[in-house]
């Protein structure tokens, strides 16, 4: 798994030079929700559908894009809610509902109940708001309120885990004496 990701990392850090009581050591910034969506599995194809679209159109897009959730628009194209693989098990599969005669507006997480993360979040910010709603995707806007994408709990782990790697690897070179630091006063 982390080979995978590894590659990653170098394109989603920020080193910030911060001093220390005798040497500098390279220390990146917090990563963001921004930094996360850039290696969620919520890009390269359409992660929103209409509202007015039937159920068992959602069920066939996580299907075959493996996600499971997606972002509900208004014909205009606005963020109104989400649905989830969660929503369909427990409002159509358990209830003896068709989703072929079911709207995804009737089941979704509409957006008077909907949490959202702003792209500058940080990622531990996006994680409390996960943990604190009990789901496990979060819709991504930007500060006009305008979508930019969805991140899945999954891309905040990964990226967490890519920035802790990081972060080992700077403090290991520094501990080592291989770059990372400059003299010592």
């Amino acid at each position: 798994m982390f080979s995978r990701i590894a590659p990653l990392a170098k394109t989603l850090t920020r080193p910030v030079m911060r001093p220390a009581t005798r040497s500098m050591v390279t220390i990146q910034e917090a990563m963001t929700a921004e930094d996360a969506r850039k290696i969620s599995c919520y890009s390269g194809f359409d992660y929103s559908i209409k509202e007015d679209s039937m159920v068992i159109d959602a069920v066939q897009k996580f299907a075959a894009f493996k996600v499971g959730c997606l972002v509900c628009v208004d014909d205009a194209g606005n963020l109104t809610g989400v649905i989830s693989e969660r929503d369909y098990i427990t409002k159509i599969a358990l209830l003896g509902r068709k989703s072929s005669e079911t709207a995804v507006k009737e089941i979704a997480t509409m957006s008077a109940k909907l949490i959202t993360a702003n792209v500058g979040d940080s990622v531990e910010a996006c994680m409390e708001k996960m943990l604190a709603g009990d789901i496990r995707h979060l819709p991504l806007v930007n500060d006009s309120g305008d979508l930019e994408g969805m991140i899945s709990i999954k891309d905040l782990v990964k990226t967490t885990v890519m920035e802790k790697d990081e972060t080992i690897k700077v403090l290991s070179n520094f501990a080592l004496g291989k770059g990372g630091h400059f003299g010592s006063e």
